[in-house]
């Protein structure tokens, strides 16, 4: 398994893709050290040659299923990733999920959005299960709630949503996200 850990130590910002254009943007040669691309588009008829592209130019890939069109809410996404692409891992909102995924071989990150009291209430709560290898926390540029939420759990944090610059970045690592992911051209050359 990858020691996904040890690359985000290495490279922190995580290319974060939502259509063709970011894909072709993602693989240019000024990204070959940002290893990580988590995908937030596709269907079930491309999402197999889009993440063979990203694999062939030696990327990590996370699929988020619960965006893929055609796949259901059902753990069973991850099987179909898991059969009919070569991505690395999955994110998703649904714990159940996640958990599945890792029984599968899959990495998982466990997508929180934190909107309101009560969402940040479901997060600490969920925390206290979760079965996962990453959380992924949005937005990413409140630093009291993530610095709260890495004193709850030992599953490394990432900083996702509204990262523009590079104070949101640091601000973010700072707050002991180990990264942070974006759809940013300008981010991912940090």
């Amino acid at each position: 398994m990858i020691d996904i850990v040890d690359l985000l130590f290495d490279n922190p910002c995580i290319m974060a893709i939502k259509d063709n254009t970011d894909l072709k943007e993602c693989i240019k040669d000024d990204y070959k050290n940002n290893k990580i691309v988590f995908v937030l588009y596709g269907n079930i008829e491309n999402i197999t040659n889009i993440v063979e592209k990203l694999k062939d130019h030696d990327k990590i890939v996370f699929v988020h299923e619960d965006l893929i069109e055609g796949l259901s809410s059902s753990s069973l996404s991850s099987s179909f990733i898991k059969k009919y692409t070569n991505a690395d891992g999955i994110i998703t909102t649904r714990s159940q999920n996640a958990a599945y995924a890792r029984r599968i071989g899959l990495l998982s990150i466990l997508r929180f959005f934190v909107l309101d009291s009560l969402s940040y209430k479901n997060v600490k709560e969920t925390l206290k299960k979760a079965n996962c290898d990453l959380v992924e926390i949005l937005p990413g540029i409140m630093p009291k709630i993530l610095d709260d939420i890495e004193k709850r759990t030992s599953i490394p944090i990432i900083a996702g949503g509204l990262i523009r610059d590079k104070k949101d970045v640091f601000d973010a690592l700072n707050s002991k996200a180990i990264a942070v992911s974006s759809s940013n051209y300008n981010v991912w050359k940090m």
